[in-house]
């Protein structure tokens, strides 16, 4: 059954190759922990003792919390396929609870290095190709996965529009800067020919498919030579993206659209600078600031 819940996801569900390859993994993790526990391959018989078994056996082998509250939702989407399918009249992992932790706090990059970055590295950089990664993902905060499946055909320059389409096959229409659009059309004039049956905007010197890797590589070069912040990732400019324009004034409903988010909680994470930066400044501003150390 997990070949069929496999294909159910990427045929049906159109999740994104990288979505079904996590799936994938964490089944198989599941697969192998309960053919060697109970002696047999046929998980849909498990039931919850062995569900809380494999959370405890996860643990005790040092997986982070996060990475077992995803293969607990891998659990939950196989076995509700299950129950879809009637292969089980009660999913095992029904009541079980993720786990809670506290997320580490991620802080962006400041506007003051990106200015470093645009104005004077790359002033001295020839690779646009490059440029046009960083300066893609920190403008529009796209994400890393999107980035290397921008269609040729959504990206319309003239109109300062990208198209993309997001995490559920969900499209949404992102402005650009014309300085951006002035970017990308410099791009273009050196863009290899495309040499894949779908024609992505950005492509190797082979004219390929960008990797998800090669662009984490681009990014954590270039945002080395700014910060010695720990997170110099893709995400990390997705998060900068969204902490600069709270800063500058954005609404946060129009933040959200932008960013792709399904709901307005997980964009309101980003508005934490915000408050920390205001208590900074009221602490400055306030005529009895020298008698409160903080808020």
């Amino acid at each position: 059954m997990l070949d069929k819940f496999l294909e159910y996801i990427e045929l049906e569900k159109r999740y994104s190759p990288h979505t079904i390859i996590s799936y994938r993994k964490d089944l198989h993790d599941f697969l192998y922990f309960y053919k060697k526990t109970e002696s047999s391959e046929d998980i849909s018989k498990a039931n919850k003792k062995v569900i809380r078994n494999f959370i405890v056996d996860l643990s005790e082998n040092n997986i982070s919390k996060r990475s077992i509250n995803r293969k607990l939702s891998s659990l939950r989407s196989f076995y509700l396929f299950l129950l879809k399918v009637g292969d089980i009249k009660v999913s095992p992992v029904e009541g079980i609870s993720s786990l809670k932790f506290y997320a580490e706090k991620q802080e962006p990059i400041s506007q003051e290095e990106m200015t470093i970055l645009t104005h004077d590295i790359f002033e001295e950089i020839n690779d646009v190709l490059e440029k046009c990664i960083v300066e893609v993902l920190y403008q529009t905060g796209m994400r890393k996965a999107e980035l290397c499946g921008l269609s040729f055909e959504y990206v319309d320059l003239y109109a300062n529009e990208l198209k993309i389409i997001g995490k559920g096959n969900k499209e949404r229409v992102i402005p650009i800067s014309n300085t951006l659009s002035n970017l990308l059309m410099d791009y273009l004039k050196i863009r290899m020919p495309q040499n894949e049956y779908k024609s992505y905007f950005f492509v190797n010197k082979k004219g390929k498919k960008l990797t998800e890797k090669f662009v984490y590589v681009v990014v954590n070069k270039y945002l080395s030579l700014i910060t010695s912040k720990q997170k110099k990732s893709p995400h990390i400019l997705r998060h900068s993206f969204a902490t600069h324009v709270l800063n500058n004034g954005a609404e946060i409903s129009k933040v959200k659209k932008i960013l792709g988010h399904s709901s307005l909680a997980s964009t309101q994470v980003y508005t934490n600078a915000n408050i920390e930066q205001l208590k900074k400044v009221f602490n400055q501003a306030h005529p009895r600031a020298a008698k409160n150390d903080e808020l």
